[in-house]
């Protein structure tokens, strides 16, 4: 939990000076006053300060964000009280629209850049490993959810919603997002079609979130890899490490997900196995317990389907980011879609800033996860903060494209109005999604 903490505290601070950085520099660079540069939120007081040439550089105590605060605008502050007067020349409301648009969009830009460079700085570095659609040999293993619209475990996917994914985690990803979409199948030879309805996604999301993981998994063979000791069925079998499983009381389960069906159907029953070892084809037979499950650990399927390897290198790794960076905010703009949908109910997965922090990897300090975490949380920040609402960078950004439409500038007091509707809907969703972390709405759903 501590590397957790310390791992999200790193990615946010990183993010939110950058962020901020995108508005101080070109501020400063069309000779706008920058009164405040703060990492997270001062109020009242600040752990850390001091003034450097008119701006004064801060660590605030409240870890939700930061701010630079600059002269002459209608910010987060609401301090307005010096702008009746006319604008001084070193204030944001004297500049030009231009200006102002590209000081008001810079901590976004910076939002999308700083993800590219850390994508393709991972694809230099670590590059990808990834499962091809084409090398799903044995087809896909899929959720009670997927197969009540009529897909069959071993069904190859062809396509969903009209595009082909390339990979496994790519298909994954789609079938989340796939809003009323078209899947198509091979099976067997034969192309099948079915419609993903958004109720359906609604089922997945009502679960946990092994559920939302287990939709969709390639089939492979069963292969014990481990047994943990203590009481299991696996114990009393006698299995043992690198048997492979291949039928359940005379019935054929030559992949992973047959297995886990016949064993959940055993419940209390006799049951028999059989399975190979060492070339050798044996059988054992016992009582199944409660729990379904015959308590090993199974061989990854990478053990038995080809994967994929790639480190890419000069611009072949800045394009491998680019791509990285645009697929990922797409998906990341569907997944919005799918939880303000009412159909799937999916809001009710809406996370804070715990659902952040367990991006990160609890086991250990793993650099190349605290990359790929912070390279998304950058994406999910510029996008949020380019979305039309006012209190936001998009809700200023309409404001100054407006006026260099009409050649009106807003009043004061639609400014003021509308930064403070949007700080209070920007508050109501921040305290929805941060109970959502710990449940606290199930209480009034139950």
């Amino acid at each position: 939990m501590l590397i957790q903490i310390a791992q999200f505290l790193l990615g946010l601070s990183l993010l939110i000076v950058l962020h901020e950085l995108g508005h101080f520099i070109p501020a400063k660079l069309f000779k706008t006053r920058v009164e405040k540069f703060y990492l997270f939120f001062d109020y009242k007081f600040s752990l850390i300060k001091k003034k450097i040439g008119g701006t004064t550089y801060g660590i605030g105590w409240i870890p939700l964000g930061g701010y630079v605060k600059i002269s002459g605008m209608v910010d987060e502050s609401m301090d307005t009280e010096n702008l009746s007067k006319d604008p001084e020349p070193w204030e944001f409301r004297a500049k030009p629209a231009w200006q102002r648009l590209i000081i008001l969009t810079g901590g976004v830009i910076v939002n999308f850049i700083l993800a590219i460079v850390i994508y393709a700085g991972m694809m230099a570095y670590y590059g990808e490993t990834y499962l091809k659609t084409e090398n799903v040999t044995y087809g896909y293993d899929f959720s009670e959810e997927l197969e009540q619209i009529g897909l069959q475990d071993g069904d190859k996917i062809i396509s969903i919603a009209g595009e082909r994914p390339t990979t496994y985690m790519g298909t994954r990803r789609a079938l989340l997002v796939a809003l009323n979409g078209e899947i198509v199948v091979d099976r067997n030879g034969t192309e099948h079609s079915f419609i993903l309805a958004d109720t359906i996604l609604g089922d997945v999301f009502d679960g946990d979130d092994s559920k939302i993981l287990g939709m969709v998994e390639p089939r492979f063979p069963f292969v014990v890899d481990s047994i943990p000791e203590g009481e299991s069925v696996a114990n009393s079998l006698g299995l043992q490490k690198r048997d492979s499983v291949v039928s359940i009381n005379d019935e054929l389960t030559l992949f992973n997900d047959q297995v886990e069906k016949a064993l959940a159907s055993s419940v209390g029953d006799s049951i028999k196995i059989g399975y190979y070892r060492n070339g050798e084809y044996m059988v054992s037979a016992g009582l199944m317990d409660t729990s379904g499950v015959l308590g090993v650990y199974k061989t990854h399927f990478a053990h038995y389907l080809t994967l994929s390897d790639t480190v890419y290198s000069g611009m072949a790794a800045v394009n491998a980011g680019w791509d990285k960076a645009i697929g990922t905010l797409d998906n990341y703009v569907k997944q919005i879609k799918v939880i303000f949908n009412p159909e799937t109910g999916a809001v009710k997965k809406l996370g804070g800033f715990k659902t952040m922090m367990e991006q990160y990897d609890e086991s250990g300090w793993n650099w190349q996860s605290f990359w790929g975490v912070t390279a998304f949380i950058s994406i999910m920040l510029g996008f949020l903060n380019i979305l039309p609402i006012p209190a936001l960078d998009g809700g200023h950004v309409v404001f100054t494209l407006i006026e260099m439409v009409t050649g009106r500038k807003p009043s004061i007091k639609v400014l003021e109005y509308s930064q403070m509707i949007g700080f209070f809907l920007l508050l109501a969703l921040l305290i929805y999604a941060n109970l959502n972390d710990f449940g606290i709405w199930d209480i009034f759903r139950s």
